[in-house]
């Protein structure tokens, strides 16, 4: 029998060779919104791997739009001129059929912050710290930066940076674009009651709470060629009574289908600090099942799924139709090499590396017996 793992799905204008997703990564170590030799290199990485599509980091829309100073984007000549050339060296060494794509993001009240292993904090005054800007003035926790509350030309502003930066895209080749619509940032955080508190068009009920990243996804979706394909990663829960739920999440998924979506990623949390997240392999499993059984639409299953049994499984069981994976690559970036020798898939081992295949296929088969999460 067929690996569910190694099957091909069509997914809008193009069929993917196989259900393995590289989630996006941010790296943080962008210049001013340009990819830099780090990324040439892990760019190429996740090429070469034979994931059937590939998601480039959390990329900000506007500079203010970053989560940190070392963040991509896609705001400006250099960013489109530095992340074409990352992507032609990947597209170089990339197994035939594999799709690469972006996602396109705002960090709202949560940019403005240092690296990961500067502190993770909101910057300090001698940090070049920088306005940040949310549905409402409401800061993500105390002691960070309180943002400005957008106005209807900040609103539009933001909007048109999204098209801009999906036309940037584009141009350079990239097949897929995903709008980042999850863990606290910009589209979240008008979708969460948390952080949105307006009394306008913009916030109260779900309808006024999901007009902003809607009025997006159809202005991007408008924008691109019939040839690339538009999906959206959504928190699907914030895990906090009152806030963004799964019931609100179909009814949104739903809308974001019907403006031109061809897959969810369904992923949960990033609005609320205080969140009590059960997380585990395949804790956003369940998410992802609600998602594709109640929209009928493509859906990617992520969170801490590292065991190729247990990606098998969830495919089998018709809970998802696409694994992705972001930390698993980091720690094995010849992850569905393994994969593929565990589950019986095709090993799309770039020339110079075949010579490896022997030495895969001799620690892969210990993965087999790891423990399968029910």
């Amino acid at each position: 029998m067929s690996s569910p793992l190694f099957s091909p799905l069509t997914v809008g204008p193009f069929t993917l060779p196989n259900r393995i997703a590289v989630a996006p990564m941010c790296q943080y170590s962008a210049d001013d919104g340009s990819a830099n030799d780090w990324h040439l290199q892990h760019w190429m990485s996740l090429a070469m791997s034979g994931a059937g599509m590939i998601t480039i980091e959390a990329t900000g829309v506007e500079r203010r739009g970053r989560i940190t100073h070392g963040c991509l984007g896609l705001y400006s000549d250099d960013n489109e001129a530095a992340l074409a050339r990352g992507l032609a060296a990947a597209r170089r060494v990339a197994p035939k059929g594999t799709r690469l794509g972006i996602q396109l993001g705002h960090a709202g009240r949560k940019a403005s912050t240092q690296r990961p292993w500067e502190g993770g904090g909101t910057l300090g005054t001698d940090e070049d710290p920088w306005e940040t800007v949310a549905p409402s003035a409401l800061a993500f926790t105390p002691g960070w930066h309180v943002p400005t509350a957008l106005d209807e030309a900040g609103i539009e502003r933001v909007t048109e940076a999204f098209v801009s930066a999906a036309k940037r895209a584009a141009r350079i080749g990239l097949d897929f674009i995903e709008l980042h619509g999850a863990h606290g940032y910009l589209i979240h955080q008008f979708l969460s009651p948390l952080s949105n508190k307006r009394t306008d068009k913009w916030g109260g009920s779900l309808e006024n709470r999901a007009r902003f990243g809607l009025d997006i996804a159809r202005a991007v979706k408008a924008a691109l060629p019939d040839s690339m394909l538009m999906g959206v990663r959504m928190s699907v829960t914030d895990w906090v009574e009152g806030g963004f739920n799964p019931d609100e999440a179909v009814e949104v998924a739903r809308a974001f289908k019907a403006a031109g979506a061809g897959y969810v990623c369904a992923s949960s949390g990033g609005g609320d600090p205080n969140a009590k997240i059960p997380v585990g392999p395949g804790y956003q499993v369940p998410l992802a099942d609600r998602i594709r059984k109640d929209v009928g639409i493509a859906t990617r299953a992520v969170g801490l799924i590292d065991d190729p049994m247990f990606a098998e499984k969830i495919l089998a069981d018709g809970k998802a139709d696409i694994i992705a994976l972001a930390r698993a690559f980091l720690a094995d970036p010849r992850w569905p090499w393994r994969a593929a020798s565990t589950l019986g898939g095709p090993i799309q081992a770039v020339p110079q590396y075949a010579r490896s295949v022997s030495f895969i296929n001799h620690w892969a088969p210990p993965l087999a017996k790891e423990k399968v999460p029910a």
